[in-house]
């Protein structure tokens, strides 16, 4: 199914094959690593120099929920003093960093993705 295969951040065209070598990992200040093709089908992910630049507003447009959902829950619902709803706003979106990298890239792959 194509939403399983975007949050697992499968390759488009088999299916099988993962974009991603490395997943990452926000406390150690590692960003996931991308491979170039897929080890299973050798489908190249970067269509062409520059093609992640969409990537960045779908990362921002996650960024944005995420931070507009942790804001909701400090302040609405547990109604928390503002520089803990602040900090917990700011811990949402660094710990979810590597996340929305992995998985906005992958929506952009699937995006433009044209034969499945």
């Amino acid at each position: 199914m194509v939403v399983t295969d975007i949050l697992q951040a499968k390759c488009p065209k088999c299916g099988k094959g993962n974009i991603f070598d490395s997943k990452g990992n926000a406390l150690l200040f590692k960003m996931p690593v991308m491979d170039k093709r897929c080890k299973e089908c050798d489908y190249k992910f970067e269509v062409e120099p520059g093609f992640f630049f969409g990537a960045m507003f779908v990362s921002y447009a996650l960024a944005c929920a995420q931070m507009i959902a942790s804001l909701v829950i400090t302040w609405g619902i547990l109604e928390i003093p503002v520089i803990y709803m602040f900090l917990c706003v700011v811990l949402m979106a660094f710990f979810t960093s590597a996340l929305n990298f992995r998985l906005s890239r992958s929506i952009w792959i699937y995006m433009f993705y044209k034969d499945r």
